[in-house]
């Protein structure tokens, strides 16, 4: 009965005189959750995306932090059930199937 309550990831990419700065938030909420992304190039203005799941479209959604712990899980268990996949969010915000 975990779920995941709020997350924020945060890339920046250092490249001469225009870093690269990205930023996804993820906020769950009473109807579901918001996925907020956000890409700053240098002095440019800021771009977002906003995406908004029902609670019902992320039923299993495996987010990054407990992806890496069952990662862990399943490498000292050192099995993988076979056609074990479940519902995620990728690094542009949308819903997507994560296999492993």
């Amino acid at each position: 009965q975990l779920e995941t309550l709020e997350q924020e990831e945060q890339e920046r990419i250092e490249l001469r005189a225009n870093p690269v700065e990205k930023r996804t938030r993820m906020v769950s909420h009473q109807h579901g959750m918001t996925v907020t992304r956000t890409i700053q190039e240098g002095e440019e203005e800021t771009q977002r995306w906003c995406f908004s799941y029902s609670r019902a479209e992320l039923r299993g959604v495996l987010a990054e932090g407990a992806s890496l712990l069952l990662l862990r899980v399943l490498a000292c268990q050192q099995a993988v059930p076979p056609g074990l996949s479940f519902p995620a969010v990728d690094s542009e915000g949308h819903l997507c199937t994560f296999s492993y």
